[in-house]
């Protein structure tokens, strides 16, 4: 499904320093997979995840999303494709507080194709246990219910892939679980998840573990696994 070969990426920071973010990663993930890429601040796996994402362009090599060389395409059909196969949840949930739940997992909808749908945005917290508080804005909500709509609002698009960056990084130990439960449930049912993270048991939690330092993937490893029933835990409170 996805594949990135040779590719790098650098920025330049004040004082004219130039950073090399990615140095000629490659790597691909196939349908229905479960990745974690870790590493330390700096080490190029935010870097990464904006590349999968097609929030950024690599400056040299080629990243291929189902086939198709993304590399030369216009900013406006990037923006299409990324809208309808790619779900994005964010360590600080990016909701908006003077919005209801429903109203949240309702934005991604004003640029797809199908338009608004109260029924789909329902449809996307009843996913995650929180049908219960659709009408609820966002400061009423706890930090692991806000990004649990956060996850609502990935999926309401039916997007194949999920990119999580550090989403359980402002969450406490009950929430994260919940929260990583969430993945494993929907990754149990074909979605492709990819979870960005510097916590190794948040990691173990992948079935693929890529470790990235200094802009280089290092190693490619077989995950542990979720722990046993924590996908079904869904904290209705």
């Amino acid at each position: 499904m996805i594949e990135i070969e040779n590719v790098s990426k650098s920025y330049t920071k004040s004082g004219n320093v130039k950073v090399q973010a990615l140095c000629g990663a490659t790597l691909s993930i196939s349908h229905g997979e479960f990745v974690a890429i870790v590493g330390p601040s700096g080490s190029g796996k935010s870097t990464l995840m904006n590349i999968l994402g097609l929030l950024d362009r690599p400056d040299t090599g080629t990243y291929r999303l189902d086939g198709r060389d993304v590399g030369e395409l216009p900013v406006d059909e990037l923006a299409h494709l990324r809208n309808e196969k790619i779900g994005f949840v964010f360590q600080s949930f990016h909701l908006l507080q003077r919005t209801t739940a429903v109203e949240n997992v309702e934005l991604p909808l004003i640029y797809s194709r199908g338009g608004v749908s109260r029924e789909r945005a329902r449809a996307a917290l009843e996913q995650v246990g929180l049908q219960d508080r659709a009408n609820h804005h966002s400061n009423e909500l706890s930090g692991g219910q806000q990004q649990r709509v956060a996850i609502a609002r990935a999926l309401v698009n039916e997007p194949e892939v999920l990119l999580a960056d550090e989403p359980t990084g402002n969450l406490d130990t009950a929430s994260g679980e919940e929260v990583m439960g969430i993945f494993s449930r929907l990754n149990q049912q074909g979605k492709t998840v990819i979870l960005i993270t510097h916590d190794s048991e948040v990691a173990a939690c992948a079935s693929r573990v890529l470790r990235v330092v200094d802009g280089d993937i290092v190693s490619d490893e077989i995950g542990g696994g979720l722990a046993a029933n924590a996908g079904d835990r869904v904290d209705q409170t």
